[in-house]
C-alpha cells in the first residue's frame, strides 16, 4: 500500500481543476493480462484515473495514479492511457499534469509492463520544448517512474509520504533510511536538485496551478499573457539593498511582486523562476550571495562564485525558457567559480552547459550587472559577448578580468614591495585599474554595457527593453542539435 495520505487518485484532479470541468478518459479500461490468476483481479481504470480538464480556464491533461489498485504499479494498459493521454495533449497543444503514487513497475505484467514504461518514456521525449510537463509526487514513485519524473520540466514532492528514488535507500550499499534517507524530500530537493517544490498536499495543488497561470499552453501559441495593473514605471526606490539577495530584488521588479522559484532549495547561490513584466511571464537568473527571511532575518550568506550545481541549475532552466519562448532575465553578481576538490570535478563542464544555453538561445536576453561581473564566470551570465541583446548595470558594478585590488597586486608587485607605503601605492593603482579597466563605465565606453542605471529604475527599464524586443528574430547555423 501506498505511504501517502489517503487521497484518492480522482479527488486530486478534481481539487486541481476548475470546479466541474474534469472529463475523464479511459475509466473503463482493466487490465489485459490473464497470467498469475490475473482476471481474479479487479483493477479499475487500471490504476490510473485520466482525462482533462482545465486550470483558470486553460486546457490541460492529467493522469493520478490510484494505490489503491495493485499500489499504483504501471502495467501494460496503465501505460497506454497515459501514453494516449500525451497524443491527445500533443495534438492539441496542452500541458500535461502527472500526480504520481505508483509501487513501479507491475511484475504479473513483466515485459509487456516493461515495454509500457518504455512508450511512456517515447511520449515524454517527443513532448519535450512542445508542451509544459509537470509531476507531483505524493506517495511512492521509485524505478522506472523516477526516470519519467526527471523527464518532465518541473517537479514537486508532498513533504511528509513522498517518496523518489532510484534505488532505495536501504539498497544502497552501507546506507539505510534512517542513516540517509535519498528518497526523501528533504534530500531530492537540496541535494540532489531534482524538485522544484516541497509542501503540504494542497500547497502543491496550489503551485501547479499558478505554475500553469504563467507558462505558455505550447511552445507555439502564448497563453501566458495577463492584464498589468501595476505601474510600468514604478520607481523600486529601495532595490540597490537586495543586491545580496536577488529573489527579493525579482519580486520588488515584478507586477505586483509576483515572483515564482523554482528550486529554491538547490544550489542556493543561484536563483531561477519566473516573474511578470507589463503581463507577460519572464524568466529569470540571477546570483545570490545573501538570504533573508519574511521577517528580514539573513538566513544564509554565499560567496559570489558559480558552482557546478548553480550553472547546471540554471542552463536546464535558461533551456527550458528558450524551447517556449519565454525572455529571459539575468542579474549578475559574480567574480568567479567555487574553488574546492567537489567543484573542480565537475564545474567546467557545467559552465560549459550554462555558457552554451544562453548562446544558443534565440529568445530576448536582458542583464543588469548588480554587482562584481568578473572573468569568465561573468561570461557564462549572458555577456554580450554570447548574445545578450541589452546589457545594463548599476553605477556602482565592476566588470572586468578580475577584482581590482588583486589585478594591482598582480601588475604592481614589485613597486609595491619597494615603496615606503606599499598600502598607498596599492590604493592608487587599484583606483587607476579600476578606473581604467574595471568601472561600469569602462565597460560601456567600450560597448560591452548598453547604459548605466539608476537601480530604482530597473524595472521601467527593462520592461522597456523587452518591449523593444518583442518581435526579435534570429537564426543560428543549421543542424541538427548541439552536442553540449
Amino acid at each position: 500500500m501506498s505511504n501517502s495520505t489517503q487521497t484518492s487518485a480522482s479527488d486530486r484532479i478534481i481539487t486541481l481543476l476548475d470546479e466541474n470541468s474534469f472529463v475523464e478518459v479511459g475509466s473503463y479500461i482493466t487490465a489485459r493480462n490473464t497470467n498469475f490468476n490475473m482476471t481474479a483481479r479487479e483493477t479499475p481504470a487500471d490504476g490510473v484515473v485520466t482525462g482533462y480538464g482545465t486550470i483558470g480556464g486553460c486546457l490541460v491533461y492529467v493522469y493520478s495514479q490510484d494505490s489503491s489498485v495493485m499500489g499504483g504499479a504501471v502495467g501494460e494498459m496503465h501505460a497506454k492511457k497515459i501514453t494516449k493521454l500525451y497524443t491527445m495533449a500533443m495534438k492539441t497543444g496542452a500541458p500535461v499534469i502527472g500526480l504520481i503514487d505508483c509501487a513501479g513497475l507491475r511484475l504479473q505484467e513483466a515485459t509487456d509492463a516493461l515495454n509500457g514504461f518504455g512508450e511512456i518514456y517515447m511520449s515524454q521525449t517527443l513532448a519535450s520544448g512542445i508542451i509544459p510537463q509537470i509531476t507531483a509526487i505524493f506517495g511512492t514513485c521509485g524505478g522506472g517512474m523516477a526516470v519519467a519524473a526527471a523527464l518532465s520540466d518541473f517537479t514537486f514532492m508532498e513533504s511528509k509520504s513522498a517518496k523518489l528514488f532510484v534505488n532505495s535507500p536501504n539498497a544502497i550499499q552501507n546506507n539505510y533510511t534512517e542513516k540517509l534517507n535519498t528518497a526523501s524530500a528533504d534530500f531530492q530537493s537540496k541535494e540532489a536538485g531534482m524538485v522544484d517544490g516541497v509542501g503540504e498536499e494542497e500547497g502543491i495543488l496550489n503551485d501547479i496551478r499558478t505554475l500553469i497561470s504563467v507558462l505558455p499552453a505550447n511552445n507555439e501559441d502564448d497563453m501566458s499573457y495577463d492584464e498589468c495593473k501595476d505601474d510600468l514605471n514604478r520607481i523600486c526606490s529601495d532595490l540597490a539593498n537586495y543586491v545580496g539577495d536577488t529573489a527579493i530584488a525579482l519580486t520588488q521588479i515584478s507586477d505586483d511582486q509576483f515572483f515564482m522559484e523554482t528550486k529554491k532549495e538547490y544550489a542556493s547561490s543561484m536563483v531561477t523562476g519566473f516573474i511578470r513584466l507589463n503581463g507577460s511571464t519572464v524568466g529569470c537568473v540571477a546570483n545570490r550571495t545573501e538570504s533573508y527571511d519574511e521577517s528580514g532575518l539573513k538566513t544564509a550568506s554565499y560567496d559570489a562564485l558559480l558552482s557546478a550545481e548553480g550553472c547546471s541549475k540554471a542552463a536546464e532552466f535558461v533551456q527550458f525558457c528558450d524551447a517556449f519562448d519565454i525572455p529571459v532575465l539575468t542579474l549578475v553578481n559574480v567574480k568567479g567559480y567555487e574553488a574546492t576538490e567537489r567543484s573542480e570535478k565537475m564545474i567546467a563542464k557545467a559552465a560549459a552547459s550554462l555558457t552554451y544555453a544562453y548562446a544558443n538561445a534565440t529568445v530576448p536576453k536582458v542583464t543588469v550587472i548588480i554587482g562584481e561581473a568578473f572573468g569568465s564566470a561573468y561570461l557564462s551570465m549572458n555577456s554580450k559577448s554570447i548574445g545578450a541583446d541589452v546589457v545594463y548595470a548599476w553605477p556602482e558594478a565592476s566588470v572586468g578580468m578580475m577584482d581590482p585590488v588583486e589585478a594591482a597586486k598582480i601588475m604592481y608587485a614589485s613597486e609595491i614591495a619597494e615603496a615606503e607605503d606599499g598600502k598607498a601605492l596599492l590604493d592608487e593603482k587599484t583606483e587607476s585599474y579600476k578606473s581604467l579597466q574595471s568601472s561600469a563605465v569602462s565597460a560601456a565606453k567600450r560597448g560591452y554595457v548598453d547604459d548605466i542605471i539608476d537601480a530604482s529604475e530597473t524595472r521601467s527599464r527593462v520592461i522597456a527593453a523587452f518591449e523593444m524586443l518583442f518581435t526579435k528574430r534570429e537564426d543560428r547555423p543549421a543542424k541538427k542539435h548541439g552536442t553540449i
